[in-house]
């Protein structure tokens, strides 16, 4: 498998040192083989590395804690740098993932310095190295949980002059937040192939395209949608083009669209945008705060868009 890893990725090799050769192998086991960014994987992986790489620096002489500590998650940030350089992962998803593993090392490099000092245990040194694999291909997949991101907008139009900017709008102007530009997906324009439930809404972002088919039309209260196929959530940074990781496949997922549009007084309307999403990554806590920070900026750039087109319209 990790040949097969090695030969899908540009200028790929194997990572330098211990804590590269491991890392490598249990992204191989972990993401390409058994499809999934699991606890094994965010906390094993880092964990392992911390402990292997104390656990060298300490068993022949014993060193100060701080070195053996500051050396893990020097070993964690070159295991991750490597993920980079042969193409396995990129600078974003990298770079989010870190603090993760800083954290996680740093127990690790002290189990592995206490380990080293009991020269009657060397052999598990060799042992944890082949904890993380074993855990990682016997760990039953969990079901994501599903969550939602509510966003809402005042408008000064009436919802019949809303409603059809919320079916169909046409392109939006260049993103300029810094979420979007760091290279997040950005939604460009809304199409519509039909009329009613049935009809198939396409929101076009900077990576490709969102398919929605419809599910509820009830004409200027309710627009509702399932998302049945839909770009990458990202263009990953990386050194070559085209990379591709497997994070960017189905573990950010959106899965429910709708628009709800409730008339206010003075011929107003308050428009409501909801979008559930599950994120199929561990730990679920860490990782639904930037993808509720996506979804939350996808909402406000849409939403403001469809509030200036209403209202120009309105007050022609």
């Amino acid at each position: 498998m990790l040949a097969a890893v090695q030969a899908a990725r540009p200028n790929a090799g194997a990572l330098p040192g211990p804590q590269g050769t491991a890392a490598e192998r249990d992204v191989a086991v972990g993401v390409y083989l058994r499809r999934t960014y699991s606890t094994g994987f965010f906390l094993g992986v880092p964990f392992t590395i911390g402990y292997i790489t104390s656990y060298i620096y300490n068993y022949r002489a014993e060193r100060p804690a701080g070195q053996s500590v500051l050396l893990a998650l020097g070993g964690v940030t070159i295991a991750a740098g490597a993920m980079v350089v042969f193409a396995l992962e990129g600078l974003i998803c990298v770079g989010m993932a870190l603090p993760i593993a800083w954290v996680i090392a740093w127990p690790g490099a002290v189990l592995g310095r206490i380990m080293a000092r009991r020269a009657s245990l060397a052999p598990t040194g060799a042992g944890m190295a082949l904890l993380v694999p074993l855990l990682i291909g016997v760990e039953p997949r969990a079901v994501p949980p599903r969550h939602e991101v509510v966003t809402v907008v005042e408008i000064a139009a009436p919802p019949d002059v809303v409603w059809h900017h919320v079916v169909a709008f046409p392109e939006l102007p260049p993103p300029t937040e810094r979420l979007f530009r760091a290279g997040v997906a950005a939604p460009i324009r809304a199409r519509i192939d039909g009329n009613g439930v049935g009809a198939v809404r396409y929101c076009d972002f900077t990576t490709g395209s969102f398919v929605e088919p419809i599910t509820d039309w009830d004409e200027n209260r309710l627009l509702a949608f399932d998302i049945t196929s839909q770009a990458p959530p990202m263009s990953e940074w990386s050194p070559y083009r085209d990379v591709h990781p497997p994070h960017l496949d189905g573990y950010f997922r959106a899965t429910h669209g709708e628009f709800r549009l409730t008339p206010l007084p003075g011929g107003r309307t308050r428009l409501e945008g909801r979008t559930a999403y599950v994120v199929d990554m561990f730990p679920q806590l860490y990782w639904t705060v930037p993808a509720r920070a996506i979804v939350t900026a996808i909402h406000t750039r849409v939403l403001h868009h469809i509030q200036t087109l209403a209202e120009e319209e309105a007050h022609r």
